[in-house]
């Protein structure tokens, strides 16, 4: 237990460090790649808690999806990172006062629930070795959480088609391609048959 203590709070402090230096390097594709190390020891952490499900999904989707959009967007873009540290120092006070409180309200949180009898920090009880926490998780949405479940796909859905169609409303200066009209294009319209006069060396 001591081992698994110790690997939770070195990935634990890799995950708080990494989330800092997102917010203060000041290279874009640096800060991207420190948000995929935060979330590779998030699921690290998840992994740790049994939520082995979770920890798939936060890789798959989105450090193998997301942040890689994320980075292929950031080293397409030429940003000037210059103009957007102009203004840090003027809202540093008020950043520092925000975190001084967030900070305060978490203390309190943990102090409440140690002087009222409460594990400090509760550790989970090892589930048998045939508990699946993907199926588990699946009979959880499935019954009791159908509904909302099934609201979510819509709404998911329903913006899918919306960002397509905004994708593809007419703009004026747009160049635009018609299929059909591709498709009907006869050889003659496509190949040009130019006749040349053959060309003679040039004497040395």
């Amino acid at each position: 237990m001591i081992v698994q203590e110790l690997i939770f709070y070195a990935f634990s402090l890799i995950l708080v460090s990494a989330a800092i230096a997102v917010v203060t390097v000041r290279n874009p594709v640096y800060a991207v790649l420190f948000l995929v190390l935060a979330f590779f020891s998030a699921s690290a952490i998840w992994l740790l808690l049994e939520a082995e499900f979770l920890a798939i999904i936060l890789i798959v989707v989105y450090v193998g999806a997301v942040m890689v959009l994320f980075l292929f967007v950031v080293m397409m873009l030429d940003i000037n990172v210059v103009p957007l540290k102009e203004g840090f120092i003027r809202y540093l006070p008020v950043a520092v006062l925000v975190a001084f409180i967030m900070a305060i309200e978490l203390m309190m949180v943990l102090w409440s629930r140690g002087r009222f009898g409460v594990e400090f920090f509760p550790v989970p009880q090892p589930n048998p070795v045939e508990y699946s926490n993907t199926r588990e998780l699946g009979e959880l949405l499935y019954t009791n959480y159908l509904l909302p479940f099934e609201v979510a796909g819509i709404v998911l859905l329903v913006a899918i088609i919306a960002a397509v169609a905004l994708t593809l409303r007419t703009r004026p200066g747009i160049k635009t391609q018609d299929v059909g009209a591709q498709v009907r294009t006869r050889r003659d319209e496509s190949v040009r048959l130019v006749k040349m006069k053959p060309e003679k060396p040039r004497s040395v």
